[in-house]
């Protein structure tokens, strides 16, 4: 056989693996109903450099509420309008997501500890009404907060917890939402799942960020330390994984949708880059 040949039937081959994982969508790089590679971008002020998650009220994304990482403060932004209002709910901290929830903003501290306060106080340069709760949760890191405004609920989701083995499992709580906030339930995901999507699990699979899609009813989780969005169904069986390019993810904290299912994913600034937010418009109904 010639060399031509042999380089052909090669490339052949190759041409065949490459076919094959395409049309894996556990393989593809980007979801069916997003272009990750095509964002909205929308530039954070100084004082969002370091945003970390991001939350609507009911689905209305005409409003962004966020926090960052060290300051006691919930802002308030309109969508590509850098002028923000904020609202001072405690002093300095860890502050690593936001969630809003049958009226209530509810925010999450590192150590597993959550704050809320009424959303009409959300005008006000600081509130009066911001309550601490602590103990709720196992002791650990979290970065991983959603409130489900159909049922009430709040999901919870472990970072680095120590009654979890990191390559084995993430454990997950629901919590009940009204006068008091009580937890009432667990959730879990299987880390051997999310390998057998491809992803690169060195320490474990370390959430940053979840949320709902409310036109499928996945669980969209972030990693960034894995650099990694995961898709989770409704029975927290992991589904789909895509890898986040650092190209357009420079650090990604948070993600959030509207209620039109578009997708919104918050990225930490650096010395180079500003704090960002980007949106990735639902390609299918």
């Amino acid at each position: 056989m010639s060399g031509q040949k042999i380089i052909f039937r090669i490339l052949f081959v190759f041409s065949l693996l490459g076919m094959g994982c395409n049309s894996d969508g556990n393989k593809s790089n980007t979801p069916k109903e997003y272009d990750l590679s095509r964002p909205e971008t929308f530039n954070m002020p100084e004082s969002l450099k370091e945003i970390s998650g991001i939350a609507f009220n009911k689905g209305k994304g005409n409003v962004v509420y966020t926090v960052q990482d060290e300051e006691g403060k919930v802002f308030r932004l309109n969508w590509q309008n850098q002028k923000h209002n904020q609202t001072k709910f405690s002093g300095k901290g860890d502050y690593e997501d936001i969630t809003l929830v049958r009226e209530q903003v509810v925010i999450l501290e590192s150590n597993g500890s959550l704050f809320t306060f009424p959303v009409s106080e959300a005008q006000f340069v600081e509130t009066g009404k911001s309550m601490e709760w602590k103990n709720l949760l196992p002791k650990g890191e979290y970065e991983s907060i959603f409130g489900d405004e159909a049922t009430g609920k709040i999901y919870v989701l472990c970072k680095a917890c120590s009654v979890d083995n990191p390559e084995k499992k993430v454990s997950g709580y629901i919590l009940s939402v009204g006068n008091t906030i009580e937890k009432t339930g667990n959730v879990s995901l299987n880390v051997d799942e999310i390998k057998a999507l491809g992803v690169k699990v060195k320490r474990g699979f370390q959430p940053s960020a979840l949320a709902k899609n409310p036109v499928s009813g996945d669980w969209y989780i972030l990693s960034s330390l894995n650099k990694t969005l995961i898709v989770v169904d409704k029975n927290w069986k992991s589904k789909l994984a895509y890898p986040l390019s650092s190209n357009n993810f420079n650090q990604p904290e948070g993600i959030a949708f509207d209620q039109s299912g578009n997708l919104y994913i918050s990225n930490e600034g650096d010395d180079m880059k500003d704090g960002n937010i980007l949106k990735f418009k639902r390609l299918t109904k």
